[in-house]
């Protein structure tokens, strides 16, 4: 009788092999994961060129993972990255290779922490949009500087006195001259303009005085230019004085209710109320055109 067997034949209880020596035998048959990879390569006909150029994954790191050599990956993070890359290049399940690699590493490397990608978030300078504070307050200063320039000129230039001097293109500098004062007359008397029209009379320019002596009249007057120096209606007793370097073109809309002073001499044409006149007017001695 042999010691050891039982007598059915069978093993003794202590003698039977364990399931983790079964695990270590079928784990000692596996290939590493090098090996691996390089038996699919050749099965598939490939050359290590060949599976560098269709993964974009450097000849040498191909070298070194065939050879189970992980270090020239930079970590496992892309060591992983390559396994799988590799392994569909060769036409490999990859999820067999990750988890021998992981068993065989130390598990799955633990996902990066993204609180420093957020806190550059956070950190990050903002960018400064156009200041519109600062156009704003500019362009109110600008609207006030001219409206208050609008308003001196206004009050500079404003109808306060019954004569006015246009300038054509060149400035005079006489200074027109002041209103008569007003006597008691008889009833719609012509206006005594006689003495201001000599007095605003320079000789180097052509000066035209134009009063509504006997009722309203619209009139248009322009310099040697042709650049308009009034066009509106003159009121009763109303006058304008226009000085130009060359000449001054008159158009008179009821050339019959106004006085003219050319120069600083009276017009004596006779005109007829009512009646349209277009007249110009130079130095020397006034001719109507």
């Amino acid at each position: 009788m042999s010691i050891g067997n039982s007598p059915d034949g069978n093993f003794p209880e202590d003698e039977r092999p364990f399931e983790s020596d079964r695990e270590d035998v079928r784990a000692s048959d596996r290939p590493s994961i090098g090996r691996a990879l390089q038996q699919a390569r050749i099965e598939a006909g490939l050359t290590v060129d060949d599976v560098s150029n269709a993964t974009r994954v450097r000849i040498a790191i191909v070298h070194a993972i065939e050879q189970d050599n992980f270090a020239p990956c930079g970590g496992d993070v892309y060591a992983r990255g390559h396994l799988r890359t590799l392994a569909r290049a060769v036409r490999l399940d990859p999820a067999p290779l990750l988890a021998q690699y992981d068993a065989e590493h130390g598990g799955r490397p633990a996902p990066t922490p993204a609180a420093p990608l957020f806190e550059a978030e956070r950190i990050r300078p903002e960018r400064r949009g156009p200041n519109w504070t600062a156009a704003m307050v500019a362009a109110i200063v600008a609207v006030i500087g001219f409206v208050g320039f609008t308003v001196v000129k206004g009050s500079d230039g404003g109808d306060g006195t019954k004569t006015q001097v246009a300038e054509g293109s060149t400035p005079s500098t006489s200074k027109p001259a002041s209103p008569t004062p007003k006597k008691a007359k008889p009833v719609d008397p012509k206006p005594d303009v006689s003495d201001s029209a000599i007095a605003a009379a320079p000789r180097d320019k052509v000066t035209v005085q134009v009063s509504a002596a006997d009722g309203r009249s619209w009139i248009s007057a322009k310099d040697h230019n042709g650049r308009l120096l009034f066009d509106g209606t003159l009121e009763k007793g109303d006058s304008k004085t226009f000085q130009d370097k060359e000449k001054i073109e008159l158009v008179l809309g009821d050339a019959g209710a106004v006085q003219l002073f050319v120069n600083g001499k009276q017009i004596q044409d006779e005109f007829q109320g009512g009646q349209v006149e277009r007249l110009t007017y130079t130095k020397g001695d006034p001719q109507a055109g």
